[in-house]
């Protein structure tokens, strides 16, 4: 079977930092595991974004065609001459194409755009909802990263459920290798680290609660704070000038650091070197970082809500995000219990081996198959 794989978000972010996270890391690893499963894949990008070496380029801009798409029955360009190079088109990311006789699959990890206009960039929101909702009306199929999602896409884009298929994400075989110690010390000592800190990663934005994790954290006994520091790893999104100023005064007194960029190697000694994640996220449509802790033995703090509870199953302290006592009742509770700590840190490895990329791929190549007939 030959199927389209859009590529754009991923080649975008190869071409500029060089960093894959989000719909990137998704569609990277599909890439990688589809073939065993039967599926040639065919790297598909939008001429927005650069095209890497084996990738083709789309004919034209996503930009314009979605336009013209959206308000003419005209299909993007180029689809007679795709239609003889695959069986399906799987859109991984958000540049949903409107296509004319080949089945369409569109992964949609989450509607927050829709639903909480405070949660996301507010420049041409409005423009930007109405053709995502539109875009996503052209797809045959609909995969979401979780059972929990899939009400909110009923209720939002209006789409069947019985058109939804909820597939996990996998996490990365490299999460569960340790990195040698004296490696991880040196890393520790370029970014100015001990061993022992909490740990939040993620982008600085609204839905993340990284306010109500400094609450928590400025709540804690000064003695806990200065044996667990708070270390955020993740860029400034939007709307976060405040926690980045309360990240700034707490690194100028010595409590925390705010790592606003880390590499791949930073990102795993962080999470080997930490006393836990802590990840009280107010909306996730999955919530990898929680796997990717798991993974690496760390144990981990997250929320109540979405489909947090979820992807932990037991293997966590769940806690109510709107709650910063909730949370740092929760971080005493694993810096001060090194049994606690220990079963957590066993329970999260153990889960975090269920969730592979060779059984999302495995599951999406089904749904290819059901829908090429």
């Amino acid at each position: 079977m030959r199927v389209g794989i859009g590529t754009t978000v991923l080649e975008r972010a190869l071409a500029t930092s060089g960093h894959v996270d989000g719909i990137g890391t998704y569609t990277e690893e599909l890439l990688r595991y589809l073939p065993a499963d039967g599926v040639a894949t065919c790297p598909l990008a939008f001429l927005d974004a650069p095209a890497a070496a084996g990738s083709t380029a789309l004919a034209g801009s996503f930009k314009t065609n979605v336009l013209r798409s959206a308000v003419t029955p005209l299909s993007f360009a180029g689809t007679a001459e795709l239609s003889r190079k695959i069986d399906v088109f799987h859109a991984t990311d958000h540049y949903i194409p409107k296509l004319s006789g080949i089945p369409l699959v569109a992964t949609l990890m989450d509607p927050v755009p829709l639903m909480r206009s405070d949660w996301v960039t507010v420049k041409r929101r409005w423009l930007k909802n109405w053709l995502f909702k539109r875009s996503a009306s052209w797809a045959d199929h609909y995969i979401t990263i979780s059972d929990y999602v899939v009400g909110d896409l009923v209720e939002h884009f209006g789409i069947p459920q019985e058109r939804i298929t909820p597939i996990h994400l996998g996490v990365d075989q490299r999460y569960f290798g340790r990195i040698d110690e004296a490696r991880k010390q040196e890393v520790l000592a370029r970014l100015g680290l001990r061993p022992g800190f909490l740990l939040f990663v993620g982008t600085l934005q609204p839905r993340k609660n990284v306010g109500r994790v400094i609450d928590a954290y400025e709540s804690l006994p000064a003695e806990l704070q200065k044996a667990a520091p708070l270390v955020v790893a993740g860029r400034h999104g939007w709307a976060a000038e405040a926690e980045v100023e309360r990240l700034k005064a707490i690194q100028a007194r010595g409590a925390g650091h705010w790592l606003d960029y880390v590499t791949d190697e930073e990102k795993q000694v962080l999470l080997q070197s930490a006393s836990a994640l802590v990840f009280p996220s107010l909306y996730e449509g999955f919530g990898l970082p929680v796997l990717e802790a798991f993974a690496s033995g760390l144990p981990v703090i997250t929320s109540t809500v979405t489909s947090l509870p979820e992807v932990a199953g037991d293997a966590a302290l769940l806690v109510d995000p709107q709650r910063p006592d909730e949370i740092a009742d929760a971080i005493s509770r694993v810096l001060q219990d090194t049994t606690l700590a220990s079963a957590l840190s066993e329970r999260g490895l153990a889960r975090a081996k269920t969730f592979t990329w060779a059984q999302t791929a495995q599951r999406t190549a089904a749904v290819y198959r059901q829908l090429a007939g």
